[in-house]
């Protein structure tokens, strides 16, 4: 399982990604270019010490990652019809989250192999993308099994 962030705009929610994913043992990849300067010191403030233990790879951009990538992609999109209850993950998914002012562009949402939204009260639009992610990986470890020991 692995987490794959769409040129992300804020380091806030990166840090907080990357400590989700350092904490459950699942590595991320990262998107460029990003909307913030890609350092420690913007990560710190929210992944804390933990961003060091995080298995990040970055990629120039779109086309170096999906040349790179292995396994299914499952984007969670607001515009998808499968709802994350409704979604089957498999152990080599990567769950892919677009930023946070433009989500991914057509190209990318049409490479996706699965659509997944995070069903909402009617009038609300998107969660934070942090908040996204740890709401999908939740899930997809809980289906596959994979919580650390």
């Amino acid at each position: 399982m692995r987490i794959a962030l769409h040129q992300p705009d804020i380091a806030g929610n990166v840090g907080t990604i990357l400590r989700l994913a350092a904490c459950l043992g699942v590595a991320v990849d990262i998107i460029e270019p990003c909307g913030f300067a890609f350092s420690d010191r913007a990560l710190k403030r929210s992944g804390m010490d933990y961003v060091a233990d995080a298995e990040v790879i970055r990629h120039a951009d779109w086309e170096s990652f999906d040349a790179a990538r292995h396994g299914r992609l499952v984007l969670l999109s607001t515009r998808a019809d499968v709802t994350l209850a409704e979604a089957r993950f498999e152990p080599g998914d990567i769950v892919l989250l677009g930023s946070e002012g433009a989500g991914v562009p057509p190209h990318v949402h049409d490479r996706a192999d699965l659509r997944v939204r995070i069903p909402m009260r009617p009038g609300f639009r998107s969660l934070n993308v942090a908040v996204s992610a740890g709401i999908a990986l939740a899930e997809a470890l809980r289906q596959t099994e994979g919580w650390p020991e």
